[in-house]
């Protein structure tokens, strides 16, 4: 009788005989190409069949798919938006294809990174992709670049493509790429998603202006929401990954209304789109005007104030004294205290510690709210000593907010505030591994 350690063990046996017989799939397929073509444009009689669809537009045609056989495109990212782009320019026959990440597959983001099965996680992205796009196409060369972009590999890198998608959605890279793209004379198509809504547009293109003649100064990072704080609906970055894909191919072949001097808005709620002029290049630019000052890739998380990647950031509002780890509160959490659990209902419902009290940040400043906390460290309070006040948040930043809202809000109160290290993330790290993490 078969037992499940023997079927997860045949299931292993088959999936590396699978592995095998694509690799062989493969070479029989490029030993074919080899032989058939006699020039490296020229297509095969298996790529006209896969692309005809495509060929007998008007638009494409035989010389268009053989312009897309010639031409490279660098995507950097291999997430939300790079997954789709991905997808559909190894579909469209594109000839080389490069994709930069460092980053390895996680569970969390795959209701919207739909080149990775669950069996990657914990694998590199990049690899992760080159094994699925693989085996969506094997005419189009896919190179891994399993490394974080920064300004030492950057020029060197995108220069050997000859379009750029930047799909990585944070600001320190938007500028890095914006900046190597002008230097190298590529066009850099740009989207962003976040929660409902995605934004399109494509800089250093045809006279258009670069990202820095919109935006010459960096947002202030703590303006900036990413999708592991603010969420994304998975459906949102497939849209703008796929239009980033479309624009690409609209640019290699020449085509005009290429989205440069636009920005498209795309609003997922009641799906919407609008498009927004956007002011012509400036001569004064810093790095594409008449006279530019930046002529060298700088150093862009300092330039912005934030790190290169979408990745939780931590803060240090408070001095060690006021905040406890979270073993240190499950010792105390039989005794009278009152938790604070600052984060929104919806993350509340999602998860939360027995007896917590679920007050937003933002109603901190609300008389009502305070006048209840009042009156239930009244009612508790039984002892001449500090009642004990404890906040927690999803990671331990907004909770840090709340101990300096609260002390503010309590003042004149016996009372001792302090936040729980690390918020949930460590309550399920340290103390109760079933708790639910997101």
């Amino acid at each position: 009788m078969e037992t499940a350690e023997s079927l997860l063990e045949e299931i292993v046996d088959l999936k590396k005989k699978l592995t095998q017989k694509e690799a062989m799939l493969r070479k029989h397929l490029n030993q074919k190409y080899e032989e058939t073509e006699s020039g490296p444009e020229k297509l095969t009689n298996i790529e006209i069949d896969k692309y005809s669809r495509q060929i007998i537009m008007p638009e494409i045609g035989m010389k268009g798919q053989q312009t897309l056989k010639k031409s490279s495109v660098l995507i950097v990212g291999a997430g939300g938006l790079g997954c789709p782009s991905a997808l559909y320019l190894t579909g469209a026959g594109i000839g080389r294809i490069g994709i930069v990440d460092y980053d390895k597959v996680k569970l969390n983001n795959l209701h919207r990174q739909l080149l990775h099965p669950e069996t990657s996680a914990g694998q590199p992205k990049v690899f992760s992709a080159v094994e699925s796009l693989n085996r969506l196409n094997s005419f189009v060369q896919i190179i891994p670049y399993d490394m974080k972009m920064d300004r030492s590999n950057a020029l060197n890198t995108v220069r050997k493509y000859d379009v750029v998608i930047d799909a990585t959605d944070n600001v320190a890279t938007r500028y890095l790429l914006n900046d190597a793209c002008v230097l190298t004379s590529r066009p850099l198509v740009s989207g962003s998603a976040l929660k409902l809504e995605g934004q399109l547009s494509v800089y250093n293109y045809s006279n258009g202006p670069c990202y820095r003649c919109l935006f010459p100064v960096p947002p202030p990072p703590e303006t900036v929401t990413n999708c592991g704080d603010g969420g994304v609906l998975g459906a949102v970055p497939g849209v703008i990954g796929v239009l980033q894909a479309l624009e690409t191919v609209k640019i290699l072949l020449g085509h005009k209304g290429v989205l440069s001097k636009r920005l498209l808005l795309f609003d997922g709620s009641d799906c919407s789109f609008r498009n927004v002029c956007l002011r012509d290049r400036i001569p004064s630019c810093c790095v594409c005007g008449n006279q530019p000052s930046v002529t060298a890739l700088v150093d862009y998380e300092h330039f912005c104030g934030a790190m290169a990647n979408d990745k939780h950031t931590k803060i240090h509002l408070l001095d060690d004294t006021d905040r406890i780890q979270a073993e240190v509160y499950h010792g105390l959490c039989t005794q009278p205290h009152i938790l604070i659990d600052v984060r929104s209902p919806l993350e509340f419902e999602i998860c939360h510690l027995p007896k917590s009290l679920n007050v937003p940040l933002k109603d901190l400043v609300l008389e009502q709210v305070i006048q209840q906390l009042k009156e239930s460290i009244a009612e508790k309070c039984s002892s001449d000593n500090d009642f004990p006040v404890f906040v927690v948040c999803r990671r331990g930043n907004d909770s840090q907010k709340g101990v300096l809202a609260l002390r503010k809000a309590l003042h004149g109160l016996r009372v001792s505030v302090r936040d729980i290290i690390g918020g949930l993330h460590s309550w399920a790290k340290d103390v109760d591994p079933s708790f639910p993490v997101y």
